[in-house]
């Protein structure tokens, strides 16, 4: 049974469902007239929680005061002990007979935002204190998103999911994002199984299917499916062996009769060896973009399934729809960055009583806000002192300086002129053409405004490749026509000669900007593309020796920031097919490309501070 549990809690019941539990599956209940459900529970009254600010907390851990400070140390001390003795509770807790199943999804290493890993532990630990038996869950997209993922290739979150003691794990589409070999690697690694009954090898399985978990005398099966859009949303190559074959798949047929058939498989088998409950593990979404390979499809066109358990789109939907027999089942989802616990409480008579979400909607993260601190918390200051040091590891060198500036020209302050709005630099090569490099596509675009420090010669760090590109967007490939790249670079070069982060960086073409021709881009309301009328400033576009066809498709490598999003106001791509979605952070494509594909050295091709010769603007 699915409810709608809207819970308005102040600041401290927040912290007791963090602290003790206590307001678990409490508050007020209301129906929601649309059929599905949407639950807030655990989520700190914003208009209390917001009125204690970080830095006031900050104050109460220094003093000048001696006796303050012994009593501060006692006050810590009694904390540890208090961990301990909680521990020890759930440890003893006499149980009930109730289990709660609790999951994450696209945690995308946001293992300190919302409620964190330590939150997420503390509310585990309640619970078992409580008497309840539990199973943790994750479907998918854990270990990609911020940096301790990108420099660790995963392996700092499957430590840390080692560490919260999780149960079961799917493969989401990101989980690939470092190769499927380095994924496989870590699977190794991980103290719980992955499973899915649609990813496979050369048509065969590569993890179980199902896997079926005891708790409090019931047996409960988990079954894993994953998009097959995975294949557009990572990256094709990873998927193919040495001769460009796909060697790996997600039962990608156009219908989607395979993944239903392949669940529907899994949980009949399932049902046979016992189990009480069928829970399907989904990372499948509920974008309309993503049919036929919905949850929505999915649950249409099964059976036997008690509750679907799904991430992927990022939202927080709490649905029942009828199955393919018209018995209803019961959908949610948890949103990202651990904003939100998903849970399913199952009664010792073996009822499923409710499924839905705890919201922790405060800006600031509930251990920080809530000074929680458990082994979870050491861990993940742990994780994050390491990536400090990563940050300054020396993964590469260049023999050039890479650059954002006029190495010549200076402002009348005398500071350095930044070019890289304005004109082609070397840096603004490299970039394009990681992109274009790490992805296949036949053209790259970075936009100006996201490429944002100097590469120094000599050593390069992992933190200087990261602050080159420090907003973390997500590369894309597109399938676009040659009009649409000249309305484009049309867009890019209009403020022409003054600057706007929207010019255009590229790789695979060259092109002429006649900035004696005032651009003829039109603006909507809000400022964005709409379109061209008059004489075009943007001349001589070449693709390698060929001129760009207007009416051809190419395809186009860039940030999801102004390929997707309509970021600097880049709209004549948004009817266009993606090819390749959520690729790899652009920091991620740039630290590969730059270690992987140069082998660690940024050399003479790269020499000149204006570039190749790509852009030539004529006055």
């Amino acid at each position: 049974m699915l409810k709608n549990c809207k819970k308005t809690m102040a600041f401290l019941l927040a912290a007791a469902l963090l602290l003790s539990v206590t307001a678990c599956g409490a508050g007020q209940k209301t129906e929601n007239g649309s059929g599905g459900a949407q639950v807030s529970g655990g989520t700190a009254s914003t208009e209390t929680a917001a009125s204690v600010k970080p830095e006031e907390q900050a104050q109460t851990s220094k003093t000048e005061d001696p006796a303050a400070e012994e009593e501060l140390t006692a006050s810590e001390n009694q904390s540890a002990e208090q961990e301990d003795q909680s521990a020890s509770q759930a440890d003893q807790a006499e149980k009930n007979g109730d289990i709660y199943i609790l999951f994450t999804s696209d945690v995308h290493c946001g293992i300190d935002q919302g409620f964190g890993y330590a939150g997420l532990r503390q509310v585990r630990d309640g619970l078992e204190a409580k008497g309840y038996e539990t199973i943790l869950v994750d479907n998918g997209d854990s270990i990609q998103g911020e940096s301790i993922g990108t420099l660790s290739r995963g392996e700092a979150i499957i430590d840390l999911m080692n560490d919260m003691e999780y149960d079961v794990a799917i493969p989401g589409n990101h989980e690939f994002d470092y190769g499927t070999d380095r994924f496989l690697e870590l699977t190794k690694e991980a103290d719980f199984p992955y499973i899915s009954c649609n990813f496979t090898y050369q048509d065969e399985l590569v993890f179980e299917p199902y896997v079926i978990k005891e708790a409090a005398g019931k047996k409960i099966a988990f079954v894993g499916v994953t998009t097959p859009l995975t294949i557009r949303s990572s990256t094709p190559v990873y998927f193919q062996n040495e001769n460009g074959e796909y060697v790996y798949g997600f039962m990608e047929d156009e219908s989607g009769e395979s993944v239903c058939q392949a669940v529907q498989n899994a949980a009949d088998a399932a049902r046979a060896e016992g189990a009480d409950f069928v829970y399907v593990m989904g990372h499948m979404g509920d974008i309309e973009e993503f049919r036929p390979w919905t949850y929505a499809d999915v649950i249409a066109n099964t059976t036997g399934i008690d509750v679907f358990l799904d991430g992927h789109s990022h939202d927080t939907n709490q649905v029942v729809m009828k199955n393919r027999n018209g018995e209803e089942v019961a959908r949610s989802a948890v949103g990202a960055k651990l904003d939100c616990i998903g849970y399913s409480h199952i009664s010792k008579e073996g009822k499923i009583v409710e499924t839905g979400i705890w919201t922790w909607s405060n800006a600031v993260p509930a251990p920080e806000l809530l000074g929680i601190r458990n082994e979870i918390s050491d861990k993940v200051s742990e994780a994050e002192q390491e990536l400090e040091e990563q940050l300054n590891q020396v993964v590469a060198s260049t023999s050039v300086k890479l650059t954002i500036e006029d190495p010549e020209e200076v402002d009348e302050t005398g500071m350095p002129l930044w070019v890289i709005r304005t004109a082609e630099t070397n840096l603004g090569d490299l970039c394009a053409d990681a992109y274009r490099d790490q992805t296949g596509a036949d053209i790259a675009f970075a936009n100006g405004g996201s490429i944002r420090v100097n590469i120094e010669k000599g050593d390069i760090t992992y933190g200087d490749i990261i602050s080159v590109h420090p907003f973390g967007n997500m590369i894309c490939v597109l399938e676009v026509t040659g009009q649409q790249i000249l309305d484009a670079l049309e867009w890019g070069s209009r403020a022409l000669p003054a600057d706007t982060g929207a010019f255009l960086q590229v790789s695979g073409l060259s092109y002429e900007i006649n900035t004696a021709i005032d651009s003829p881009c039109l603006k909507d309301e809000k400022s964005l593309f709409a379109g061209i009328e008059g004489q075009r400033r943007v001349q001589n576009v070449m693709v390698g020796e060929e001129p760009l066809d207007p009416e051809k498709t190419y395809s186009l490598a860039g940030n999801d920031y102004i390929l997707r999003n309509n970021g600097d106001g880049f709209t004549m791509f948004d009817q266009a097919p993606v090819l390749q979605d959520n690729v790899k952070l652009d920091n991620q494509v740039l630290i590969d490309y730059i270690v992987d594909t140069l082998g660690g050295e940024v050399g003479e091709e790269y020499a000149d501070p204006y570039g190749q010769g790509r852009i030539t603007i004529l006055e």
